[in-house]
């Protein structure tokens, strides 16, 4: 499924910047009938050698078919993503694709940060911090640049607009795990 998902999601940045492309959607559908089913994914878009992040959006939830969610976060991550400007043709040679497909989140019980920390799995969950009109989300893969629990919560913290000690505020934590495709 691999080639499809990333095939899928860069004919989609190709339709957002009105350039041709040649996937075949409709066999796509045929082939990989899960396509059709509800799903939540996240596409982000890496550049340059060092992989620098040059856009990531995606949904929580699923809330429409996986593929027309990959196509709409597809087309976000490219010209949306308000930390960046929106993607431009002469740099469709340099990116990267990664698409997430996401589990249903699920609620994590906690009585403080060392209960917390000992039901996390670094690396294997994604995390989904809310308090009060405040969330953000990172993706599993978000541990390999922030691999130490106080560090991911208190960059996730600020992330979601809160302080970065919000953890002493006992938010709701929400965890999922997804199957990643790569663009090779």
């Amino acid at each position: 499924m691999n080639e499809i998902v990333i095939a899928l999601a860069k004919a989609s940045i190709l339709v957002a910047l009105e350039l041709p492309e040649s996937f075949d959607l409709e066999k796509a559908l045929e082939q990989y009938p899960k396509l059709k089913e509800d799903g939540a994914s996240f596409v982000t878009i890496t550049k340059g050698s060092n992989q620098e992040l040059r856009g990531c959006i995606g949904s929580l939830q699923a809330h429409r078919p996986l593929y027309k969610d990959i196509i709409f976060n597809a087309q976000s991550s490219a010209l949306r993503d308000s930390r960046f400007k929106p993607l431009n043709k002469k740099e469709l040679n340099s990116i990267k694709i990664e698409v997430s497909i996401l589990s249903i989140p699920k609620i994590v019980s906690y009585t403080n940060s060392s209960d917390l920390k000992a039901k996390i799995e670094p690396i294997q969950d994604g995390i989904v911090l809310k308090l009060g009109n405040n969330q953000a989300t990172y993706l599993p893969q978000v541990w390999e640049k922030l691999p130490k629990f106080d560090d991911f919560f208190s960059t996730l913290c600020q992330k979601a607009g809160l302080k970065s000690t919000c953890l002493l505020e006992h938010p709701k934590i929400m965890t999922y795990q997804v199957r990643k495709y790569k663009e090779k």
